[in-house]
């Protein structure tokens, strides 16, 4: 977008507030988080503050909440804590400035609600940098891009997750107990390949995504919330009984395992995205910034307390999920159905911001008669190439290490041992002939190199 516009649309400098001749920008920006600086209102389908909450929290717990207790353990046990206790303060500070920052947009430009990628926009505009000014709305379309990249991405995790855990409950059906004091070995019992079970899941999440309304999903979200607070109760009450000697447990991890501590941290607060979406369907969005603390408050305080306790209670044994550590008996694998239920719910709140960001491109171009086909269209197609996603990962990755075929390694085989057998005999030959006369000799030479060379 260029300079021209903004001058049309009567703004005239980004970067500051004019709220007064000698206050700062920085300033000006802490005065719009205050009550009297922003008096955008929802329309009346839009959410209130508990719907809001219901949101946010069910969009920063997900399948990265049970891979924290391996976290831990790849940074250590003081370590761990610490580490997801800064990043929990880095993401709320982070998202309170973002917020600040479109409060910031909508009160200079007069508009009801920016996204990500306006935000970005009008950020690079008011640049004092004429090459930023000029780019800005390549910044747009790249967060853009990275936010559908990173939403439809867990959409293809919540995929993986939901199909697995039904295969390992269903698998392991005949030799699950009501013991759950003796966490035996269980010989699954072979079904269906996960892709089916991917499969038979697809046109219930279609259904669920044709949900467009955030007041609608808050219902299905609330749902979600509670399965995934009784599934983590039953976890928090088996991990905190008879809790072995912490003393065994490195402090600090080797630092060559830390990056794999930071890439699933990371992946845990994956509710980022959501962020904006949810202050823009807001009734009253002043009262966002109160329920952004309080929220990512508890979550980050859920993630430090299960991820320590998760790998105390396990030590080096804890798996890539907390939920495989657990008895196998029908107490806890009622977790993972559970838990997936409450993923499957999930889900829908994840689609709902690379929808948003690439329903409008496709839905402003078809006639006016056909606009719900289109949306309701492109919302299937999605959902298909999230469920095409991790089948398709998985023979990328076959292909890059592809095995050498039999046939092939066969004759290889063959061929690598002729080659020793006819380096053995033109050894051997050419000892044989060592003692002989310069003539036959140079004939032995001969041979054997010619011996060699076949």
């Amino acid at each position: 977008m260029s300079t021209q516009r903004l001058r049309n649309e009567d703004y005239h400098d980004y970067s500051s507030t004019d709220v007064s001749p000698e206050e700062s920008p920085s300033e000006g920006l802490n005065n719009f988080s205050s009550p009297s600086s922003y008096q955008r209102f929802g329309e009346s389908n839009s959410t209130t503050w508990f719907q809001t909450l219901v949101h946010l929290l069910k969009g920063n717990i997900g399948t990265g909440l049970l891979g924290l207790p391996l976290a831990v353990k790849n940074a250590g046990i003081l370590m761990g804590p610490l580490s997801l206790l800064v990043i929990g303060i880095v993401a709320v500070h982070c998202m309170g400035i973002l917020v600040k920052c479109a409060h910031h947009f909508c009160r200079r430009l007069n508009k009801p609600f920016v996204d990500y990628g306006e935000t970005v926009m009008y950020g690079l505009e008011s640049s004092p940098s004429s090459w930023l000014r000029n780019h800005a709305h390549w910044g747009r379309h790249l967060v853009d891009f990275f936010l559908i990249v990173t939403q439809l991405g867990f959409c293809c995790v919540y995929f993986v997750f939901l199909a697995d855990n039904f295969k390992q409950v269903i698998e392991a059906a005949n030799g699950t107990t009501n013991n759950c004091h003796n966490n035996e070995t269980v010989i699954l019992t072979p079904t269906m390949d996960s892709r089916l079970y991917m499969l038979a899941f697809l046109p219930f999440v279609v259904l669920l995504v044709f949900i467009r309304n955030l007041r609608v999903l808050s219902i299905f979200s609330l749902l979600a919330n509670i399965t995934m607070l009784v599934s983590l109760v039953m976890i928090y009450q088996f991990i905190v009984q008879n809790i072995p000697d912490p003393s065994r447990l490195p402090l600090v991890a080797p630092w060559k395992t830390y990056p794999l501590f930071f890439g699933t941290a990371i992946f845990a607060f994956e509710g980022i995205g959501m962020v904006l979406p949810l202050e823009n369907k807001m009734k009253d969005p002043r009262k966002f910034p109160l329920i952004l603390y309080v929220g990512m408050a508890i979550i980050t305080a859920l993630y430090i307390s299960l991820g320590s306790l998760g790998y105390l209670q396990f030590g080096a044994n804890i798996q890539g999920s907390i939920t495989l550590n657990l008895p196998n008996c029908w107490l806890y694998q009622s977790v993972k159905l559970l838990y997936s239920i409450g993923i499957f719910f999930t889900y829908a709140i994840q689609f709902y911001v690379p929808a948003e960001i690439i329903l409008p491109f496709f839905v402003s171009r078809a006639p006016e008669h056909c606009e719900l086909v289109v949306d309701l269209f492109v919302r299937t197609v999605l959902v298909c190439l999230t469920y095409l996603g991790p089948p398709a990962s998985n023979c990328l990755r076959c292909h890059l290490k592809m095995p050498i075929p039999r046939k092939k390694r066969e004759r290889e085989d063959e061929r690598d041992r002729l080659t020793k057998k006819q380096t053995s005999n033109c050894r051997e030959k050419t000892e044989s002939y060592q003692g002989v006369g310069g003539w036959w000799a140079g004939r032995t030479w001969w041979r054997a190199l010619r011996i060699c060379s076949s």
